[in-house]
């Protein structure tokens, strides 16, 4: 058991390390256009993306799927721009409602899409799993483990940006508007600096 709560903490500690910026990046620009009172669409996508990511890391571990690394690296930083550049111009809504709950956009579909982009992430975790794993009889637990810290990480990052949001919401003039173009311009030039450097 020991093994599984090693896993689980080396999996939240790479989910939170400010080194993998690029994964909290995606989160970021994920839930951008949320507020707080969105919360459950929120843990959706993030658990979208878990899936996504638990699938690829998991086939990448065990040399099922190969993986070219920079090729990985280079899509990792386009699926950010991609949420970005949705979040930006696929909403019409004046108070910037997220365009995941428009009635004629179901949410299922961007929970797809979050899962989609988490398959190409995933494969940006495998390598630094591998490493980890070296002489395990088993990968399994430690896969469940490494997954399931992933998970808890992502849903704190999200928790702790949604008090942000709540506080600023709460004690400034900005709104969910505001909200979305500065979290989404950030991860946006971020994720570009990514790409080109």
């Amino acid at each position: 058991m020991s093994d599984f709560w090693l896993y689980l903490q080396l999996g939240l500690e790479h989910i939170t390390d400010i080194q993998g910026h690029d994964h909290i990046l995606f989160i970021l620009a994920l839930i951008a256009t949320f507020s707080t009172k969105d919360f459950k669409y929120i843990v959706w996508l993030v658990t979208g993306f878990t899936v996504g990511h638990s699938i690829t890391l998991a086939l990448s571990t065990l040399d099922i799927i190969p993986i070219n690394e920079d090729f990985i690296e280079m899509l990792i930083p386009i699926t950010i721009l991609i949420v970005c550049l949705s979040n930006l111009f696929n909403t019409k809504d004046p108070k910037n409602q997220p365009h995941y709950l428009q009635r004629n956009v179901p949410f299922k579909r961007y929970f797809f899409e979050a899962t989609i982009f988490g398959l190409i992430h995933g494969m940006g975790f495998s390598n630094y799993l591998k490493s980890l794993l070296g002489s395990e009889e088993s990968i399994w637990e430690p896969l469940l483990a490494f997954n399931v810290g992933l998970e808890l990480g992502q849903l704190a990052i999200v928790t702790v940006v949604m008090f942000i949001n709540a506080i600023i919401m709460g004690f400034t003039s900005f709104t969910q508007r505001d909200w979305n173009i500065f979290v989404t311009g950030g991860a946006f030039v971020s994720a570009l600096i990514i790409l080109i450097g």
